[in-house]
């Protein structure tokens, strides 16, 4: 291995950060973390029409979130221009490249006849042994790379194994347009070489890409050798499989969210319970589900990265979240749920909600919402269900449940509970008779935490207020 591990994640600002590119950049940045080594950024925003402020700031937005810091500022490719040429001319120079004037009808009118013929869509190498001199003058070209004819190039892929291409199958793909701007393929390899990049850990739909950029390396670490610069030696590729839907097909909106935004804004699911998700999803250390960040640093490496394609599995998700919402402190909790919540939040009173509101909790919104009744304005709005169980009956009882708790100094668990049941006792009643209507005219629904956390948790001053206004 390298004296020093070089990550990069590089994202197409062409949109929010996509669940897989989340992935892939997790594992990157584990991949370096648990190397010591470093974890770079580069966006790749050559595509001006697509790529947009808005994408490159929720990409941003949505890694920071996650807790994916990075070494360096980012790198944005548009800004590079200039390099990536100047390794096209490098290349030409050489010999490893080469000027094609073929006009768009002429390469339209090849590709037609290779679809006639049911062949490869490929370039037919037409301008790689002419002489420039042969086309008119001005004429506008494109620069394309020299590929190898024979032969095969072979990748020992640290996740994929050892994959082989023949070279007659790579044709002499465009690396500088006619308006003299990169081709992804010259950029991308330009940029990972830069930048220091020792390991290439992306997506499986990369493998081609990776035996189309070989050449590139191999071409200017040529060119280095003879002039004593720098060499250019091949990254080490890690292809990982892509994530899959439930139902087995690629995962896409049919399945649900793509966007690392909706999880967290609209799901309500917590940074470290994504990260943990994610980073099971296609990588595994034995029967292990949770796993802190700490530990997944340590124990994250290559060889645990499984081959075929990982199932999105939102159950397991909501299980991660929940455990995860157990595990995070009530005050960082309630400052969380407080933006979900649509009224004035008493955010120490929701702290303190927060230990029994969070044991059946799978998501952000099941708190806010089991929380709603604390900060709902009397009189309050009754659910159709909530309305129900107020009937004549259970209004006459919670007249005696006022008058019961009213007489109660010690506004405790414990004395509300053996005061109420005591109460049922001498109506010969089921506590969930008096429990019922107390939940409904406390809350405004049929289900919430106990019902003597609740009354502790509004205090009595509100709580027999609330049961006041539902008494009959």
């Amino acid at each position: 291995m390298a004296s020093e591990v070089v990550t990069r994640f590089a994202p197409s600002p062409t949109g929010f950060l996509h669940i897989g590119g989340a992935r892939t950049a997790l594992f990157n940045w584990l991949f370096s973390r648990h190397h010591g080594g470093k974890a770079l950024l580069r966006i790749e925003d050559t595509d001006a029409k697509r790529s947009t402020q808005e994408a490159i700031d929720a990409i941003l937005d949505g890694l920071n979130w996650m807790g994916l810091d990075y070494d360096d500022e980012p790198v944005f490719q548009s800004e590079r221009a200039g390099r990536h040429a100047e390794i096209a001319a490098a290349m030409l120079e050489a010999g490893h490249a080469y000027k094609c004037f073929a006009t768009p009808e002429e390469l339209e009118a090849m590709r037609a006849e290779q679809r006639a013929k049911k062949q490869p869509m490929r370039y037919d190498g037409r301008w790689r042994d002419r002489d420039p001199s042969e086309a008119p003058e001005g004429a506008p070209f494109t620069v394309r790379i020299k590929t190898p004819t024979e032969g095969e190039a072979t990748i020992e892929d640290a996740v994929q194994g050892a994959v082989s291409v023949r070279n007659a199958e790579i044709d002499d793909y465009i690396i500088l347009r006619a308006d003299g701007t990169p081709t992804y393929m010259l950029a991308a390899v330009v940029d990972d070489h830069d930048m220091g990049v020792t390991h290439v850990i992306r997506g499986d739909d990369h493998l081609n890409n990776a035996f189309r950029q070989l050449p590139i390396y191999r071409a200017m670490d040529a060119i280095a050798q003879k002039s004593g610069d720098a060499r250019w030696p091949d990254p080490i590729y890690a292809h990982i499989p892509l994530i899959h839907g439930s139902d087995g097909a690629k995962l896409s909106k049919r399945h649900g969210a793509l966007g690392v935004d909706a999880y967290r804004d609209e799901m309500g699911v917590l940074p470290d319970a994504l990260f943990n998700y994610l980073l099971r999803l296609g990588w595994g250390y034995g029967d292990r589900e949770e796993i802190t960040r700490a530990e997944a640093i340590a124990l994250f490496d290559l060889g645990g990265v499984g081959k075929s394609p990982s199932r999105f599995d939102m159950k397991k998700l909501e299980n991660l979240n929940a455990h995860y919402i157990r595990e995070t402190g009530d005050a960082e909790l309630a400052a969380l749920v407080a933006t979900r919540i649509e009224a004035e939040v008493d955010e120490l009173l929701l702290a303190s909600a927060m230990p029994v509101l969070k044991t059946r909790a799978k998501n952000l919104d099941d708190l806010a919402e089991g929380a709603g009744f604390l900060f709902a304005n009397r009189p309050l709005t009754m659910t159709e269900k909530a309305a129900k169980l107020l009937d004549e009956e259970a209004r006459t009882r919670l007249t005696s449940i006022v008058s019961a708790l009213s007489a109660e100094n010690d506004w405790t668990i414990e004395a509300l509970e053996a005061t109420t049941k005591s109460l049922a006792e001498r109506l010969e009643l089921g506590l969930g008779k008096l429990a019922q209507p107390m939940r409904a005219a406390l809350t405004g629904t049929t289900t919430s935490p106990g019902i003597f956390d609740v009354l502790v948790l509004l205090g009595r001053e509100e709580s027999l207020a609330r049961l006041h206004d539902q008494a009959g």
